[in-house]
């Protein structure tokens, strides 16, 4: 996807709002349902798949994967504070964006570092985060 940060915004507010946005249904909620949650055989999370993080993401443990999004299937397991069901993706210089419906909640971070690997960014962003809306 190429976009603004605010398109990138209004298309996670779209996906948040399960398939509305600006009073404006464009997607059922039932797909948006579909979407976010988890494909992977038998609930399994990505490192039960096999998958290995190719970067400093909140890892595979925890997380399963749905149709263009990971999924978070087990908070205990990941390794950054997530919520069951929050779901989001990365991208290749750093970029970073999650939904948490629980919380009613969108983050998208952007830069454009590589290599991802030497740093920890997202593990602190998540972290930040969740002491901010949790305090």
């Amino acid at each position: 996807m190429v976009a603004s940060a605010h398109d990138y915004h209004r298309f996670m507010e779209l996906l948040r709002r399960r398939g509305e946005l600006d009073g404006v249904r464009l997607l059922a909620p039932a797909t948006v349902d579909l979407m976010t949650r988890n494909h992977l055989p038998d609930g399994a999370d990505l490192r039960a798949v096999g998958s290995r993080p190719a970067h400093d993401t909140p890892g595979n443990d925890g997380v399963g994967f749905g149709l263009g999004v990971s999924v978070v299937v087990d908070p205990s397991r990941t390794q950054a504070p997530s919520a069951l069901g929050s779901y989001g993706w990365s991208g290749v210089a750093t970029t970073t964006f999650w939904v948490d419906p629980g919380r009613d909640l969108t983050v998208q971070f952007h830069t454009q570092v590589r290599p991802r690997s030497s740093h920890t960014v997202f593990r602190d962003l998540k972290r930040l985060v969740h002491e901010a809306v949790t305090a």
